[in-house]
This record gives structure tokens, C-alpha cells and sequence, in this order.
């Protein structure tokens, strides 16, 4: 019985085509592509195109099959859809499970919901309860699809009560309403917005009761602030820490209390979190370089729960008074002013001085710092090389620059880094390394995919909120 049973599928297999066309995954096709394609004597029509974001169900339709036949009417097949090497099961009605195919969609390309062209093949199975046996592979077709996900834009503003400013004299009033600057922008990753969906911003505001709305950039780029698009809570003067947003018909949210606060957007699920914050955004460095009349160096916050600070500044000493320095949490407050009493430890070359100035005993040059004002820690690593490293050099050893008094900055030219990967790190050690976006070099960061050989690096925050460098 089993051999007769055998020797049927062989002819089966025998009686129907079968085709193993070769697909170039990484340039998918993008031409309509409805008209039917061949699966043996059967045949596979696409359907159009898939907006899951109104799929409501746990299936979704594909494409619309019609079977290979045999002589043996007997074999019911089943059917397996194959997407770049992966197989999910379909059934004869052409659906597949609509999880799989966001799943499939989402891993590939991320959740922007742009439509994306899937080309696909499908097997047809016969089985005798113990053996199964491919009958059939159709040519290739197209299951274009569009994932399921919320408007999100590269970018947003925050507007409201706390950004007015008064007229002073013959300065301008300023409406907080209608118009934003930097500080108004908030911060987000380097990364696509729908692989990453969460914005923030710190802001202070002085006045209790401040209301708030936030503005996409594409409308402020577009000078017209109030298009389609704004976001905001639900519920007018909403007060809520935490809650949801939306785009349509938005309301302003309200902040109760005057204090400084984080808000945070996940604009993915369209919620939002206000918590206070105790520490701000940059704390500033003054000191001997400049005969202490300068603090536009800066650390920036990197940890917000325990007020850690970290960035390079440069130190010298023109006048002969020492190596010393402090750090404002307010440019041009001396009443807030971070010295070495704020400390408990000390650490690489940092050193307390008896008048209550930080120092350092390691000399004039540019110094890695790191502040920990929860627990009364600063540590000052001394800058002896910075260094590119990458492709370019085979990842052996570093590329070194000269630092530039004049224009806060390390160079090198005829450098040759390439586009296949480099990074930026402190004396040949991976311990304090640079990378990311040229605009905003981050500890740590992602290779720099940028070609050039004339590198200036800017690490001080000087000129910019960010550590940036050029590359030409």
C-alpha cells in the first residue's frame, strides 16, 4: 500500500511544472504587478494593494489561488507562501495569518507605513498522513502591503504659556504661541523615527497654571503653525503627569505647578509623561583658561535620575594662577556655583583646591569629565591623544590629531577615513570613544560613515549643545 501510495506522488510530480525563479532580494520590484502568474496548471492573482492598518482580522488575503490539479483527486494540497526564504502557511481562499506578514514587514523595513513590495512564491503540499511532497511552486508575484502605524513626524516643537516672554525695554515681546526657537525643539535619536518614537524636551516654567500644545516641524517649516497635524491632549487644561495625545482636534494639556520638567512622547502609542526634574540640561565651565571670564564650554546631562554630566573642556593657564576651575548651573550665577565642596571624591586628574576651586595636576589640555553630582564625584581624564580609528587603518591603531587652541577643536588632514566605517577615541583606549552623527557625536555611538581627509572635531560644546566635527 505504501509503495502504490509512492508511486502516485511521483506522478503527480511528474504531471504538473515547476518553477525556482532566482529573485534579487535586495532590489525588490516595485511595478503594479496584478495579472495572474502560473503555479503548475493552476494559477496565483495578487490582490491589491494591503493597508493593514484596516485589517481587523486574524487573516488577510494575499492573493487568490486557484489549484494545480493531478490525476489523483484524491490529494487535497496545502500551501506555504515564501517571502526571501522564509515560509508561512496560506490557505486555499489565499490568506495567511495577518500577524506573519506585520511580523515579516516590520522586521525587514521597520513600521513606517510606507507600502512595500513583497515577492513571493507559493508551494502546493500533498501528504499521506506521514510523508509530505512538494506537488507545485508558482512563478513570482508581488504581495504589496503597508504596515499599521500612526502619523509620526521627524520632528516637533513644544509651544505654550511658559515660552512668553515680556517686552524689556527695546527688546520684543515674545509669543510662545506663535513662533519657537531651538529650546522649544525637541530631542531625539539619529535613528528613523519609526524604529525610534520617543522625543524629549526639558523646559522650566516660572508660573503656575502654564498651558501647552506641541507643533510638528513640517508645520513650522511650512510657516503655518496651526495646519493640520497639531498635538495635544483630549481634554482641554488636562493636568494629568501622564496621558494620551492626539492629532485631530487637539486640546491643551496644562502644567499645575511652576518647575522645571521632561516631557517625554512616545509618538507611536501617542502617550505622554511629565515628570520634574532637578537638574538642567548643561552645567557650565569657567575658570583659569580665559581668566575666568568665559563659561560657554560645557558638560551636557546624561543621566537624569542621578545628575551625571559628561564632555571635554580645555584648560590652561595664561596667567599663572593655577590649573583651576567651577561650574555654573546657570551662565553668570555665582550663587549656584559647583565647586570642590560639592565633592567627595576626586578622581584620574581631577584635584580639590583649598580656596574651593577644582583643579587638575596634570597641565594645560583638553580633559574628559565626568560629574556625578548625586554622589559628589568628578573624575577628569587628560586628553594626551585623540584618534581616529576604522576601516581605513584596518582598525589598528589610531590616527592622530592636534589640537587647535584658536578654534577649540582637533584636526587632521590628508586623514582618508572612509566610508566603510570609522570612530574617534582617547588615548588609543576604546574606554572614551566618539561616534554617531557628525552633528552629534555621542560616547559610544554608531561608526561614522562619512569619507574625507581634512577632520576638525569640536568636543567641547563651545559653539554648539552638541559635540560635532566637519569632515571634508
Amino acid at each position: 500500500m505504501i509503495k502504490k501510495i509512492l508511486l502516485g506522488m511521483t506522478l503527480l510530480m511528474s504531471m504538473v511544472s515547476c518553477t525556482e525563479d532566482y529573485t534579487d532580494w535586495g532590489n525588490p520590484q516595485s511595478n503594479p504587478q496584478e495579472e495572474a502568474v502560473s503555479f503548475g496548471d493552476g494559477s496565483v492573482t495578487p490582490v491589491d494593494v494591503i493597508n493593514l492598518a484596516n485589517v481587523k482580522t486574524e487573516k488577510v488575503k494575499v492573493a487568490s489561488i486557484v489549484a494545480p490539479t493531478s490525476s489523483d483527486a484524491a490529494y487535497t494540497p496545502n500551501y506555504k507562501i515564501n517571502f526571501d526564504g522564509q515560509s508561512f502557511d496560506i490557505d486555499a481562499d489565499g490568506n495567511m495569518a495577518t500577524a506573519e506578514l506585520t511580523s515579516y514587514i516590520v522586521d525587514k523595513w521597520g513600521k513606517r507605513p510606507t507600502e512595500r513590495d513583497i515577492d513571493a512564491t507559493l508551494d502546493a503540499w500533498v501528504s499521506n498522513g506521514s510523508t509530505a511532497v512538494k506537488m507545485a511552486t508558482s512563478a513570482t508575484f508581488q504581495v504589496k502591503a503597508i504596515p499599521e502605524a500612526p502619523v509620526i513626524e521627524d520632528g516637533y516643537y513644544l509651544v505654550g504659556d511658559m515660552f512668553n516672554v515680556e517686552a524689556v525695554g527695546d527688546a520684543a515681546a515674545v509669543d510662545g504661541w506663535n513662533t519657537v526657537s531651538a529650546k522649544q525643539a525637541f530631542k531625539h535619536s539619529d535613528k528613523d523615527v519609526y524604529d525610534d518614537p520617543v522625543f524629549t524636551i526639558t523646559f522650566e516654567t516660572t508660573k503656575d497654571n502654564q498651558y501647552w500644545k506641541i507643533i510638528p516641524k513640517k508645520n513650522v517649516d511650512a510657516g503655518n503653525f496651526w495646519a493640520a497635524g497639531v498635538v495635544g491632549p483630549k481634554v482641554d487644561g488636562d493636568d494629568s503627569m501622564t496621558g494620551l495625545l492626539t492629532n485631530g482636534d487637539a486640546k491643551a494639556g496644562k502644567i499645575a505647578k511652576a518647575g522645571k520638567y521632561k516631557l517625554t512622547i512616545n509618538m507611536m502609542d501617542y502617550s505622554y509623561t511629565l515628570e520634574e526634574v532637578n537638574y538642567d540640561p548643561f552645567i557650565y565651565f569657567i575658570g583659569s583658561t580665559d581668566g575666568w571670564k568665559s563659561n560657554d564650554q560645557k558638560l551636557a546631562l546624561v543621566d537624569d535620575a542621578k545628575g551625571v554630566y559628561t564632555g571635554y573642556v580645555y584648560l590652561a593657564d595664561p596667567n599663572a594662577a593655577g590649573f583651576e576651575f567651577k561650574f555654573q548651573r546657570a551662565q553668570g550665577n555665582w550663587d549656584t556655583a559647583i565647586g570642590a565642596g560639592t565633592f567627595v571624591s576626586f578622581g584620574g586628574a581631577a584635584i580639590g583646591v583649598d580656596n574651593g576651586n577644582i583643579g587638575v595636576n596634570a597641565g594645560e589640555g583638553v580633559y574628559y569629565m565626568d560629574v556625578n553630582l548625586s554622589e559628589g564625584t568628578i573624575t577628569a581624564t587628560k586628553v594626551e591623544t585623540m584618534g581616529m580609528i576604522g576601516g581605513f587603518n584596518n582598525w589598528d591603531g589610531d590616527a592622530k590629531m592636534t589640537w587647535n587652541a584658536e578654534e577649540y577643536c582637533f584636526e587632521a588632514t590628508n586623514a582618508g577615513v572612509t566610508a566603510d566605517g570609522w570612530k574617534f577615541r582617547v588615548n588609543s583606549d576604546w574606554g572614551i570613544n566618539l561616534g554617531g552623527s557628525l552633528n552629534n557625536l555621542t560616547a559610544g555611538g554608531d561608526n561614522i560613515a562619512v569619507a574625507g581627509n581634512t577632520i576638525k572635531l569640536y568636543p567641547t560644546r563651545k559653539t554648539s549643545d552638541n559635540i560635532y566635527c566637519t569632515v571634508k
